[in-house]
């Protein structure tokens, strides 16, 4: 956690910069390593050992670099009707989204803001993507629900954007017609 940019650090609301192909081996790296650190924070005996907070995406400002990279590891629903998102994403952009809104009925947090920050944070029920992945082949992937949520707060990171920006500051808990809450 002590290589986690905090909240405050001027290159979390910075635009990222492109990233450029072929990868230099530094920027392969930072991917690798913002994936491994994904796969180490969600399994509970290596992240109490290492004194991680578990987490489902990071992005490069979040490691102090200023590129338009991303990685993403949700785990599977409980319910088995999500399949888990797994990817690193070079120059991710979103290129269609669904009108319908959509929250986690917990709020969101992130591992570059300490505290807690109550308040549902709006955002699209689907979208659909287009990434690089480190080899520079282009994927277009249409995500729902919560890989859905957690690819757009990442993505968000990368244009300077935090996920309390996006609350209500008059009524933090205030629902748009048709929202739908994830759990």
């Amino acid at each position: 956690m002590k290589d986690i940019t905090r909240d405050g650090n001027p290159v979390l609301r910075k635009q990222a910069e492109t990233v450029k192909f072929p990868l230099s081996k530094e920027d392969r790296e930072l991917g690798q390593n913002m994936m491994k650190y994904l796969e180490v924070s969600q399994d509970p005996e290596q992240c109490k050992k290492y004194h991680l907070r578990a987490g489902v995406g990071l992005a490069a400002p979040q490691v102090g670099v200023s590129k338009l990279m991303a990685a993403v590891l949700t785990p599977p629903e409980e319910d088995g009707k999500e399949s888990p998102f797994k990817a690193i994403m070079v120059n991710p952009v979103i290129v269609s989204n669904s009108v319908q809104p959509a929250a986690l009925t917990v709020g969101e947090g992130c591992l570059s803001v300490d505290k807690d920050i109550p308040g549902y944070v709006p955002r699209s029920d689907r979208v659909t993507i287009k990434y690089q992945d480190l080899d520079g082949n282009e994927h277009k992937v249409r995500l729902k629900h919560y890989p859905a949520i957690i690819v757009q707060h990442e993505i968000d990171h990368l244009h300077g954007t935090l996920f309390y920006d996006h609350i209500d500051t008059e009524n933090p808990f205030s629902q748009a017609e048709n929202e739908i809450f994830i759990d």
